[in-house]
């Protein structure tokens, strides 16, 4: 029987604009809330159901309500849950719940420094070249631009984005909807571009293609890796690897994937999904040592929860304790 009480429920936060991806458009970040309760204290952890990986909002709830009453701990998370959202929520919350029974940060607890201030990136959504021009003219206070991209016209998009902010950093993500006969154009498209990295360009499934294309620019998996396990996997196909909690199973697996992506010489990447600032929280205990971070779900945001984190020209800034950990 559990000696804690787990509560969980959904919520929906509207965006300020839609974000797009080659897999479609949003305007509400729909969320999963876990609160873990001792009856002293309380820790809350958010995550992200994501349809690309079969989880549903609805699942989520079911998943957590299910063994809910057989945790008798946090190291039993991983005996009952495989990695995704709900894992990732109730991992957050057990990690807030001990930092708030012990008087001690999670840093502390899980033997990592204490999170520092660091530059994010910001998302400019799939869009035409000009529209995506003009939004990234507009965000002349923010030097590393991530760009979604989706295929065809996507050379157009990189240079008409370079064109218009030709004083920023450049990532991009493609979502995995570039082709094995566009891969050598559009990378070279890239590096003539001066951009820093490019994720997941292919679907999961034709990772094999990376082999015989010269990586002109760092490739970043992030659909074809969700834990340590899958490094084997990636070896001489990728250059970096996005880490991100809701794939993983929370910070404890998190933390895994990233040491043992600098293990392997891989770059490192802290992702999030669209999410309020109680999402993003946990993975600036990750930032520190990484090459990239992308934590700019808060600021897509119409509004956050409060205290939110603080994000001011791009750099975001640790949270407080208030708001977890």
């Amino acid at each position: 029987m559990s000696f804690f009480r787990i509560d969980v429920h959904s919520e929906s936060w509207p965006l300020k604009d839609a974000f797009t991806i080659s897999r479609g458009s949003k305007t509400t970040a729909h969320v999963v809330v876990v609160t873990v309760r001792d009856g002293a204290y309380e820790g809350r952890g958010e995550a992200v159901p994501y349809a690309r990986y079969g989880e549903t909002v609805d699942g989520v709830l079911a998943d957590v309500n299910r063994i809910a009453a057989a945790i008798a701990g946090h190291r039993d998370l991983v005996h009952v849950l495989k990695p995704g959202a709900a894992l990732n929520a109730l991992d957050c919350a057990f990690w807030d719940l001990e930092a708030k029974r012990s008087g001690k940060s999670v840093a502390t607890l899980a033997g990592l420094p204490e999170p520092v201030t660091k530059l994010t990136a910001f998302t400019i959504s799939l869009d035409t070249p000009d529209a995506m021009a003009t939004k990234a003219a507009a965000v002349r206070d923010l030097p590393l631009l991530k760009l979604k991209l989706g295929g065809a016209g996507d050379t157009e998009r990189m240079r008409a984005v370079r064109d218009a902010r030709p004083d920023a950093r450049l990532l991009v993500d493609a979502n995995e909807s570039w082709t094995p006969d566009l891969l050598a154009e559009l990378i070279a498209a890239a590096a003539a571009c001066e951009v820093e990295v490019i994720e997941q360009p292919l679907p999961a499934s034709a990772d094999d293609a990376l082999r015989s294309v010269e990586h002109l620019v760092p490739i970043c998996a992030d659909e074809s890796v969700h834990t340590a396990a899958d490094l084997d996997h990636l070896e001489s196909l990728y250059d970096a690897v996005n880490v991100k909690l809701d794939k993983a199973g929370g910070l404890t697996g998190a933390l895994a994937l990233s040491r043992e992506a600098r293990r392997r010489g891989l770059k490192v990447m802290i992702g999030s999904m669209v999410a309020t600032s109680l999402a993003v929280a946990p993975a600036m205990l990750l930032a520190a040592e990484a090459d990239w971070i992308d934590l700019d779900g808060p600021l897509l945001l119409a509004r956050d929860r409060q205290p939110p984190l603080r994000i001011e020209n791009g750099m975001i800034f640790p949270p407080a304790s208030e708001l977890w950990g």
